[in-house]
């Protein structure tokens, strides 16, 4: 075979995912343009809005992933392959804090900002596209012949890594249960703790779930290890036969991987950056705040239990959709 690699011309699935991506691209320049000119900011979290202004850095990177896809489009170029990896990193960092948003419009009295929330659901959409577009690239050969595979599970590293994700919310769901059922854990009980979250703006179906002894983030939690070990089992790659209708049938790999990638890119960094900061405050560098408890001491192990099941669990995450990701792909 003669001729370079830039002379091989796409395949047609990277011909559609760059194609997907331009779409994408183009409607996620025209938010961030109408946001500029609206004077509405698109960054915000922990009440700070950053200005308006910064908001055309969403145009410059919605232009850049742009050509990017058109470049994708005319074949396999490890530059382009690497820009659209660049640009996904970008997009991850976009859609932090995502998961926190969805649950606060849920059980809360909604977001603090519906631009800064839109901004991260667009931004977590393009990072599944980018990667798709990026993949693409890597084998612009026989790309085009579809491979029908048996669904396998992940590796006994990868399985062991989503039970280390399980047990690490065992704490954090032991605690909010016993809160939820008037217990008492790091000083508060649960009648405090619903005056918390009802002085705080919690929602009604938040304080309904309370009321009947259950709480909404260990429901979560729940689902989590759910979303996670069918990451790595096979049942995550074909509907089980019993489920009416698609019972037999192929799951979308975008079904588990778009909450997995929502899930890993808030839990992950907001987890490991907490834990940092709550080393720092059992060492005594730095003065924990005791916020709705009685101390900082009780604030400090509440952040333990919580942090440590966020880190741990996002960084499981990101373990099995990768395994997730290469045995559909």
């Amino acid at each position: 075979m003669t001729g370079s690699a830039l002379s091989v011309p796409q395949s047609m699935a990277g011909r559609r995912a760059a194609s997907l991506t331009f779409g994408w691209a183009v409607g996620y320049g025209g938010f961030g343009v109408a946001c500029a000119l609206t004077g509405t900011p698109v960054f915000a979290g922990g009440g700070h809005r950053a200005p308006a202004s910064v908001d055309w850095a969403v145009v410059a990177f919605a232009l850049l992933t742009a050509g990017a896809a058109l470049a994708a489009r005319q074949g396999p170029r490890p530059v382009v392959r690497g820009l659209l990896w660049a640009l996904c990193g970008l997009s991850v960092v976009s859609a932090f804090g995502l998961l926190m948003s969805l649950i606060t419009l849920v059980f809360g009295e909604g977001v603090d900002s519906r631009a800064a929330t839109a901004n991260q659901a667009l931004a977590a959409v393009g990072t599944v596209l980018l990667a798709r577009a990026a993949r693409t690239l890597r084998s612009p050969v026989a790309r085009d012949v579809a491979v029908r595979r048996e669904p396998v599970p992940a590796s006994r590293p990868i399985r062991l890594t989503a039970w280390a994700g399980t047990l690490a919310f065992a704490p954090y769901a032991a605690m909010k249960t016993v809160w939820a059922l008037d217990g008492t854990f790091a000083g508060t009980n649960g009648a405090e703790m619903r005056a918390i979250a009802e002085r705080n703006g919690a929602s009604g179906l938040w304080l309904t779930l309370e009321s009947w002894g259950l709480d909404g983030t260990a429901l979560l939690a729940a689902l989590g290890v759910f979303l996670l070990f069918g990451l790595v089992r096979p049942w995550g790659q074909v509907f089980p036969r019993w489920i009416p209708f698609l019972g037999g049938r192929r799951v979308p790999p975008a079904l588990p991987l778009v909450p997995a990638v929502i899930g890993a890119a808030t839990l992950a960094p907001y987890g490991t950056a907490g834990i940092c900061y709550a080393v720092l405050g059992t060492a005594g560098v730095v003065t924990v705040p005791r916020g709705d408890f009685h101390s900082s001491s009780d604030a400090l192990l509440v952040a333990w239990v919580g942090l440590a099941a966020f880190a741990v669990y996002g960084a499981a995450l990101i373990v099995a959709a990768r395994s997730y990701w290469q045995r559909t792909r």
